[in-house]
Order: structure tokens, then sequence, then C-alpha cells
């Protein structure tokens, strides 16, 4: 057994499962990412339990159990506080759709359990109770070459799922690892394959990706494989140049998925085709029209040099809560687009964080008047001309800050309005 294993710790209500169905008479093992990630010396974030025991035989050996998903052989086991899913060896038939199994076969064998998952580094097993290590396609192996590899046929993999391609490079990607090379030219093949998955699970399998330390290159791959082309054409058809500071921009903004995606973006699209983007993607609302925001007004270094009222203008449109986020993505787009003029970009910077933290006038709400004064100071009812007077105190406060007092208000309403020949 790998050294890594014999001292690795495993949460006692997991092994306590495990150690009660062989105590039954069943196989039961450690399988996917968690043995993975032990043997890289990462502590797991789930654990997942395979077994020889079939779902009612792990619903009689427990007392409280969840029939969580019987047709596919899952029950959760409360044990100890804990929710332990533990899902019958199983070998499965042809893919109908490119994402689910026509049949599911029990099994008692682990071997043909771990033969129908996806890659070497996700196939192996550990016994912690009975000291078993089982890895029958090479995946330790690999883990030390810092590969990824399919289990078996990469064709028949990807043709299964069509998601593993994606999975494939958003592992290596994260893991910092290598494609195999038979994985990485299976992959072109099984595009058609690949369409047919849900957005959801495309954009859950890019985010992670694209918020890993290797961004960069995970993007490129997307590239070389054909990948982007599916779900994001405007980075792939990009030009060449163009495509490479998109995806060295996205990697110098922030590890958050909204600045990623802006830095990604800004430069390569208008805010409406962002926008776009962010609901084929299926990202949240909020999260659409927060990258749509920083897109919009990314380009922050044309205000070098403008006046204070310029940059109070900014900050309305932004809004402080978003200030932050919107320097982020300027700055990483800046740094690689035109790294000379960081020194002048980060002055500028400064003087808009100045300018917030007077908290100066920047939305209606914070005017002097409400809309009751103003209909007052007109005397007018609610009317299109309402709204008018309020644009126009926005920009006479925006312009000075200081006017922003009832007094002042009332008798710039009054000029307006004789102005206006109202």
């Amino acid at each position: 057994m790998p050294a890594l294993l014999l001292d690795a710790p495993v949460p006692p209500p997991i092994r306590k499962v495990i150690e009660r169905l062989r105590e039954e008479g069943h196989a039961a093992y450690l399988v996917g990412g968690c043995v993975r990630d032990t043997l890289r010396g990462v502590a797991p974030k789930d654990f997942d339990v395979a077994s020889s025991a079939w779902p009612e035989e792990v619903q009689r050996a427990f007392p409280k159990v969840i029939p969580t998903g019987l047709q596919h052989g899952t029950v959760t086991v409360l044990m100890g506080g804990m929710h332990v899913e533990v899902t019958t060896f199983r070998s499965e038939g042809d893919y109908h759709d490119g994402r689910r199994p026509n049949t599911v076969t029990f099994e008692r064998d682990i071997a043909k359990d771990l033969a129908r998952r996806d890659f070497t580094i996700n196939a192996m097993a550990w016994d912690p109770a009975g000291g078993h290590f089982v890895d029958p396609f090479g995946g330790q192996e690999d883990l030390g070459r810092r590969l990824i590899r399919c289990v078996g046929s990469a064709l028949e993999r990807f043709s299964e799922d069509g998601l593993r391609p994606l999975r494939a490079v958003r592992f290596a990607a994260v893991l910092d690892f290598t494609l195999d090379p038979a994985t990485q030219a299976a992959i072109p093949p099984s595009l058609p394959v690949f369409r047919k998955v849900a957005m959801e699970r495309v954009r859950e399998e890019f985010v992670k990706l694209l918020l890993s330390r290797r961004a960069e290159f995970g993007l490129e791959l997307l590239a070389d494989t054909g990948l982007l082309e599916v779900f994001l054409p405007e980075l792939a058809q990009a030009e060449p140049e163009a495509a490479h500071r998109a995806r060295a921009a996205a990697l110098a903004a922030p590890a958050e998925v909204e600045l990623r995606m802006a830095a990604l973006l800004a430069d390569l699209v208008e805010p409406q085709r962002a926008e776009e983007i962010g609901v084929r993607l299926k990202f949240p609302t909020k999260c659409i029209e927060r990258i749509r925001l920083l897109v919009t007004h990314a380009g922050v270094e044309h205000l070098v040099g403008a006046p204070d009222p310029a940059l109070r203008r900014l900050l309305s449109k932004v809004g402080l809560a978003q200030l932050e986020a919107l320097c982020a993505v300027a700055r990483a787009r800046l740094q690689v687009r035109e790294p000379a003029r960081m020194p002048e970009f980060e002055a500028l910077l400064e003087r808009l964080l100045a300018l917030a933290a007077t908290k100066p006038p920047l939305s209606p709400k914070e005017l002097a008047l409400n809309g009751g004064a103003i209909m007052s100071a007109l005397g007018v009812g609610p009317s299109p001309m309402v709204g008018e007077a309020t644009r126009f105190l926005m920009e006479q406060v925006l312009d000075e800050p200081s006017r922003n007092t009832p007094e002042t208000l009332r008798e710039l309403l009054t000029s307006w309005r004789q102005a206006r020949g109202a």
C-alpha cells in the first residue's frame, strides 16, 4: 500500500461505516477523488464509499439510512452526525444521450466498478479498515507522472459522458498536470457528444478551471482541443494576440468568478455580448449583471488626468460597492496590455479611492431634496418633469458635492425652471 495512505486520517463516522460493512461480510472502499487527494497529500473535501453490499443490504446494516438513489445503488447512512453515501459497486451499459447509462448493473467486484470511471487517478480504491489498496489502471503511477489519462479507451469514455473531455482539461489546469496524448487526441472526435451536455454542467467545470492558478493554460488547452469553440466562440475565434491578452488578464485578476470573467471579456466583446455570454452559460442573474457592469467600465485608464467631476460620474455609475472589483479588473487587463502605463493608472485609482472616501452623493436617494420636496419646489405633482429635475440636480452635485443642501438645490431648481420657461 502507498505510504501516504498508511497514516492518512479518515473521519471516524466514515471509518465506522466501512468497518460495519466489513463485519457484515461486504467489501467496502473509499473511492474516487478522496483517494486521489490523499495520495497527493491534500485533505479530501468529500469521502465516497463504494461497497459490494447491495442497497437493501446496506439498509439492513444500519439503523438510520436515507434511500438517496436506490436505482443507482446509493444509500445515505447517518453516522456520528455525518451523512455518508454508500454506493454499490456497479457496471454500466451503453449511454443513450452522452450523459447517463441505459442500464446499471450491481457488481460484487471492485475492479468492475473502477473500470467504469473516467480517469486513472480517479479509479483507485482504498479500504482504510482492512488496509487494502486497489489500483488496476495505474492511477498512482499517473499521479506521480502528473498525467491525466482515461481508463481504457479515451474515445469510449468520452462517448459515454460528454462532460468528460472538459473535466480532463479542468483536472489538468487545477492539478497542474498534463494530458496524456491519447486522451487529448480523443477530445476533438468527441465534440458532438460534448455539445449535448447541459450548459449548467459546462459552466460548473469552466468556472473551476477559470479560478485555478493555471487558468491561462487551461483556456489555451480548451481552444486547442476545440472545446472552447462550443461554448465560448468569442474567445476561440479571437485573433491570437487578443486571445492571449484575454487569457493573461483573466489569470491576473483575483480568483473570483465575476472578476475573472470580466477581465477575460472586457477587451473582446461589448457589454451586451458579455451579458449574452453570461446568459448562454447559465450564470445567475446577479452574476451576469455584475459581469456586464465591470466590462462596461473596465477601461478606467481613459480617465487618467480627468477632473474630479468625471471621476465622480464613474463612481455614480459603478457604485461604491463595486469600486474595488472594478479596480481589480482594470488593473488586470492594463498590466497585460500596457504595463508602462501602470504608474499613472495606480495614481488614478488612488484618486478614485480618495474621492470615494469623501462619500459624495452619487445617487438620487442621496440628494438633499427627495421627490416630494422637488415637486413642492416646482409646484407640480407627479410628472416626467420631476424625473428631469432629479437628473439635473444629480448632475449639479456630481459637479460640486457642496451644492447638496436643501437651500442650494431649491435655488438651482428655480433657475432651471426659469431657463426651461416652465
